[in-house]
Order: structure tokens, then C-alpha cells, then sequence
């Protein structure tokens, strides 16, 4: 990988509560390398955006945390860090299917059906990102979810053969470092620009439901802090949003 120091620490673990947790530990008591990981073959209290949580059946699917410096990215516009890691993720899975999509803000979508989520937390100090750690759900080869799960899909199901997940792990690390080394070369741009034609449901009008009910709209922007701008189908209303606050229907 790309100008990663050797000296990175990699973990593997059978069974851990949650990556991003075990990682922020590892981080309080030594200091670690950027591109340091872990990765575990169980969550026991996998995370999600917002308090939501992460089912993965044990040893199925690709659970890791990845810890980043991104000290030249003010805290105001952290939401670059989301845009990089879903398009790392989708730029991977596009080497194995079709349609893969980034649902607003980093949910990765196959078709209507969820196949990967990403949990960022960032520690702050001050106008700095001090660190950053990404976790990472991908649903590689479970075929089996809890019938609770609204909309789940695995790469096995879709492509019906076996994943390797440790040459996925090594592809995604690729992908995800390819774009940081472009952003920090000053490609910005690109990489938002490359985010907004992957987003799913980015073309045309559909049903949004917020706290004053449901309309249609378009999405037309999402602004550096992450919120998501949609223009009304009726008024042609401009309407801005951060996470939890619209629903897709």
C-alpha cells in the first residue's frame, strides 16, 4: 500500500465486542501507526451510525477498523472521510457486481438491498481531526440474516461463489488509500464530484418521509458537513438535512 509505514499495526482477532472499541483502547495505551487495523471474525456488539447495531453471522463477513491522521482536514468538513471510505468500498465491490450504490450518507447499496454500513469516529481537538477510525461492516459471505433485517445482502449471494476476505480486505485498503493520497495531493473536488454521481436514488424524483411527513424530491447536493440538500417535486423548495432527520421510503 501506497507510502504505509511497515511499522502499522495489524490485529486479528476471533472474537472482540466491536472493532472501533477495541481500536480506541489499543490507541490510549500506544501510540500506532496511520493504516494500524483490526480485524475480527465476530462482533459481539457490533456498531452502526447513530446507536444503531451490526449483525454479522461469526467468520462470514469482513469486520474491521482502520486508523487515520487526518490532521489537513478541518473538523467542519469531516464528512470527506465518509465520502472516501464509501467510495473505496463501492470502487471495491465494483470488481465483483453491478449496481452498487452509496445510500446518503455511507451505507453501501446492492440494487434496494444494504450490503455494507461504516461507523466514523473522529477525536477532535479543537479545528483538528486528531484521528480518525473507520469501522467497516461488509457482508461477504453470510446467506443466511434474521428475517428482522429490513433489506440485507451478502457478494456471495449476489455472485453466488465464495469471497476471499482477506484479498477483499487488501483490495478495499488499496481503494481507501488511493483516494486519501488524492485528497491530501488536492483532489477534493474529484472525490466529492465522484460521490455525488454514486449515490443511490441520485437521479430523479422519490418519496422522503421527515418529521412533517412524507414528499417528493430529488437529491441535489450533499454540502461539506454531510447534509443532505433535496429539491421539492411541488414547490421546488430547497430542504436541508443532517442523518436521522429524512427517511427514504
Amino acid at each position: 500500500m501506497d507510502q504505509l509505514s511497515e511499522d502499522r499495526k495489524i490485529v486479528r482477532l476471533e472474537e472482540t465486542e466491536s472493532t472501533n472499541s477495541y481500536l480506541k483502547e489499543l490507541l490510549r495505551t500506544e501510540h500506532l501507526e496511520e493504516g494500524s487495523f483490526v480485524v475480527a471474525d465476530f462482533q459481539t456488539a457490533g456498531r452502526g451510525q447513530m446507536g444503531n447495531s451490526w449483525y454479522s453471522t461469526k467468520g462470514d463477513n469482513l469486520l474491521f477498523s482502520l486508523l487515520i491522521y487526518p490532521i489537513e482536514i478541518p473538523a467542519n468538513e469531516q464528512f470527506i472521510i465518509s465520502r472516501i471510505i464509501s467510495l473505496a468500498i463501492k470502487n471495491t465491490l465494483d470488481q465483483f457486481t453491478d449496481d452498487i450504490r452509496i445510500k446518503w450518507p455511507n451505507d453501501i447499496y446492492w440494487k434496494d438491498r444494504k450490503i455494507a454500513g461504516i461507523l466514523i469516529e473522529n477525536s477532535l481537538q479543537g479545528k483538528i481531526i486528531e484521528n480518525s477510525i473507520i469501522g467497516i461492516g461488509l457482508n461477504l459471505n453470510q446467506q443466511v440474516f434474521p428475517p428482522e433485517l429490513p433489506n440485507p445482502v451478502s457478494l456471495r449471494q449476489i455472485t453466488t461463489t465464495e469471497q476471499d476476505k482477506d484479498y477483499i480486505l487488501d483490495l478495499l485498503m488499496k481503494e481507501f488509500f488511493l483516494l486519501y493520497r488524492g485528497l491530501q495531493r488536492g483532489e477534493k473536488q474529484v472525490i466529492e464530484d465522484e460521490y455525488m454521481l454514486d449515490l443511490y436514488r441520485v437521479n430523479g424524483y422519490y418519496w422522503f418521509e421527515d418529521a412533517n411527513g412524507k414528499f417528493q424530491a430529488k437529491i441535489d447536493n450533499v454540502l461539506p458537513s454531510g447534509h443532505l440538500v433535496l429539491k421539492t417535486l411541488e414547490t421546488n423548495e430547497e430542504r436541508m438535512y443532517a442523518f436521522k432527520e429524512i427517511a427514504f421510503i
